[in-house]
């Protein structure tokens, strides 16, 4: 998992709209922003799991409400790599047509490119053959062409210039630990400086934390700072008990990522051995182990099914109370 997936999934939920605002400012004056939006994770995780590409841990499915009436689906794509994927295209084309096939609605599928390579930009997915043809285009932005654009960033008021802003800093500084500290502070202060909500620079800050990680010795020294400037500017949005927790979350929201890719390879691999042993009568104990989150309770499962001649004792197993 890339240090930035968590981070930039968390700041897709909580800030889609400024995010479609500042990156697709098409797509965003045709959405009926009054009417909120709805975070479909579930959907996506059932496309996913059904599919061969592993998880795509930044990705976000939401249903927004354009403006003409009626309702349609926004895929968002977040690649963070840090290296060119020749497949990203058709992953594309694979996630946007399983979606569209299982649940027959409209996907509109949205690209943001925030690895290292100025000249990858993967913009569609195309077939041709024997007079056949198939193509997909997508909007896609890349994040390095904001680099030169860091003072207009630090300008702007809209808080995903923030997070862009944080993310490549987090390039930049990633062998300099007393750069990213310096540009960290720099970067909070500057969220009181955005006419901001208390609760959005809140919301930023733990983004911003989460995205520039620091050695403890300078994570003191950023955290000292932090305190002199809100005392000085009497604005204490950073309290003291959010600061004990932040250690604490994002030592979660990293093993929120590895623990994803664990359930779902533990779920793959009791499907299989389902099959194998039970054939379609095993593969109907399928939605029960997909509604199982727990590592132990899956290993437990898979041990199981080593000695279980029906699939009985996988049943009463998974139908445990938790």
């Amino acid at each position: 998992m890339s240090e930035f997936d968590s981070p930039w999934k968390e700041a897709l939920e909580v800030f889609l709209e400024p995010f479609v605002q500042f990156f697709y400012p098409d797509v965003h004056a045709d959405v009926d922003w009054s009417r909120g939006y709805e975070s479909l994770d579930k959907e996506l995780q059932q496309i996913v799991r059904e599919g061969e590409l592993g998880p795509r841990l930044a990705d976000k499915l939401f249903k927004v409400f354009p403006k003409d009436g009626g309702e349609l689906w926004l895929l968002v794509h977040v690649e963070v790599q840090h290296q060119r994927d020749d497949q990203f295209g058709e992953r594309m084309y694979i996630y946007n047509y399983r979606i569209y096939d299982r649940f027959r609605r409209g996907v509109v599928s949205l690209a943001v490119l925030g690895d290292e390579h100025r000249r990858w930009r993967p913009r569609q997915f195309e077939f041709r053959r024997w007079g056949f043809s198939l193509r997909m285009r997508f909007p896609m932005v890349k994040l390095l062409d904001y680099r030169s654009r860091m003072s207009e960033l630090e300008a702007n008021r809209n808080p995903f210039a923030a997070v862009v802003l944080a993310h490549l800093k987090t390039l930049e500084t990633r062998r300099l630990p007393a750069e990213r500290c310096r540009w960290k502070l720099r970067l909070v202060k500057g969220l009181f400086e955005r006419g901001l909500t208390a609760e959005e620079i809140r919301q930023l800050f733990r983004l911003i934390d989460w995205l520039m990680d620091l050695p403890p010795e300078l994570e003191q020294e950023f955290e000292e700072q932090l305190y002199a400037f809100e005392e000085e500017r009497k604005m204490p949005y950073i309290t003291s008990v959010e600061r004990r927790a932040r250690e604490k979350g994002r030592q979660e929201g990293r093993q929120e990522g590895r623990q994803e890719g664990e359930i779902s390879g533990l779920q793959e691999g009791i499907e299989l051995a389902l099959e194998l042993k039970f054939g379609s009568d095993g593969l109907a104990l399928m939605p029960l182990v997909r509604q199982v989150q727990q590592p132990d309770v899956l290993r437990s499962v898979r041990q199981a099914l080593r000695t279980a001649d029906t699939p009985e004792p996988i049943r009463a197993l998974l139908s445990q109370p938790e």
